[in-house]
């Protein structure tokens, strides 16, 4: 009789459950993985090489198009390496803004990847579901910074400027009647707090819906529970963080351990699981969005009853007011100065981390005193996660590999950067 052998099979780059640009060669017994090689390198972006040749912040739109479903938590780490080295302090009221947005992005993020993971392996619905909320939430981006994706919002001292007064309205239309218009108007006729104070207290229920579709759904739990199963200590050693992490029974979660801006003074719980399989991870992500929304509407009430300052007065970092700048001399150079050269950054270096959706994300900055950084290095949680897939694959159905890849939450941005 003539040997089997295996055989390999090409998953990706175009694949639809590849998420972005991963080709994965999977070496196969009949329909049994034996070994998943992920190949990257197809979207390298040179972040860390732009980065040199750019002056500190000129590289911060970069930061939004890493990961490019969790714009405002790459920002957030990039500044909090800048203001180490600056060693400067952040106006209360920019971080409690800081901290809102970083959970709406949280939101942002886990929508996305739920609604992919669920249509993934079949759940064509939760797609719809979950971008029905990210709507809401790319509306609050554009009331805040202009865009609804790629912000720019956070800087080195505070954030671009304070939240507005106004939300953006719908208007009449030929598909839609004025009683239309003006129920979807309804919780836009006042500011951007009270948009999200609303959008807070609408969420808890859409969570609930998506629960609904999916927790004890059949063909869901067959196609997750017992799939991709990480031991605690694997996923240490392997250098899993975020829901990866939590997911193997690890609580470890930097918002609590090692707090930054003013996470120390929110009331949240950390998600974490027992089974490590992607049933798992998909809980914990779902328990994760309703502790986002807590901490949400803490930074809302706070924010109704602290007027402030929202960035640093210091304006050799930060730019002066406009209005300022039109009408003297000393704030139009700083302005000037501030954008053609930049500010230069003591000598030193930094490493900075926040609790990024997908696990930890870290900026090593290295300053030789120069306006632009000597080096810049990003720490990629996806990139770690992704290199445990022969682990996690071996063994399982070709199938299955769909599901391990959606369970880790890949975004090429960061992986290839």
């Amino acid at each position: 009789m003539a040997e089997i052998k295996n055989y390999t099979l090409n998953f990706g780059p175009q694949h639809p459950a590849a998420h972005g640009v991963l080709r994965l060669v999977l070496e196969l017994d009949g329909e049994v993985i034996q070994r998943a090689d992920p190949h990257i390198g197809l979207l390298h972006r040179a972040t860390e090489k732009l980065a040199e040749s750019k002056t500190f912040i000129q590289s911060l739109p970069y930061m939004d198009r890493l990961d490019y479903v969790s714009m405002m938590c790459n920002e957030h780490a990039y500044c909090l390496a800048i203001e180490k080295l600056l060693g400067i302090e952040v106006p209360e009221r920019a971080q409690y803004i800081r901290v809102m947005f970083s959970e709406l992005t949280r939101l942002l993020n886990h929508l996305m990847w739920l609604g992919t993971h669920a249509l993934d392996c079949g759940a064509m619905n939760m797609f719809i579901y979950c971008f029905r909320e990210r709507e809401d939430i790319f509306d609050m981006y554009e009331a805040v910074s202009g865009a609804r994706m790629h912000a720019a919002y956070f800087r080195p001292g505070g954030v671009y400027r304070d939240l507005p007064d106004t939300m953006r309205q719908y208007e009449t239309s030929r598909v839609r009647s004025r009683k239309v218009i003006d129920q979807l108007n309804e919780n836009r006729s006042a500011t951007l707090l009270d948009f999200i104070d609303d959008f807070s207290r609408r969420f808890p229920a859409n969570v609930d819906e998506y629960e609904t579709l999916l927790t004890d759904n059949r063909i869901w739990k067959q196609r997750t529970v017992g799939i991709g199963v990480v031991t605690p200590e694997r996923a240490l050693n392997l250098g899993f963080t975020g829901p990866m992490l939590r997911g193997s029974g690890i609580e470890w979660d930097l918002r609590k351990k090692q707090p930054y801006d003013v996470y120390d003074r929110m009331d949240f719980d950390i998600a974490v699981g027992t089974h490590g399989d992607t049933y798992d991870r998909y809980l914990v992500r779902i328990e994760e969005m309703r502790q986002s929304n807590r901490i949400i509407k803490q930074c809302v009430d706070w924010l109704r009853a602290n007027p402030g300052p929202v960035i640093v007065d210091n304006h050799k970092v930060a730019p002066p007011p406009r209005e300022d700048m039109k009408a003297h001399m000393e704030e139009l150079i700083h302005h000037f100065k501030l954008f053609t050269e930049g500010f230069h950054v003591p000598e030193g270096e930094a490493y900075a981390a926040v609790e990024h959706p997908k696990g930890e994300f870290g900026i090593y900055l290295v300053s030789d005193g120069a306006n632009k950084p000597y080096r810049l290095k990003i720490r990629a949680p996806g990139f770690a996660h992704l290199a445990a897939m022969d682990e996690m694959a071996r063994g399982h159905m070709i199938s299955d590999a769909v599901a391990i890849i959606g369970t880790m939450d890949i975004v090429f941005g960061e992986i290839d950067r």
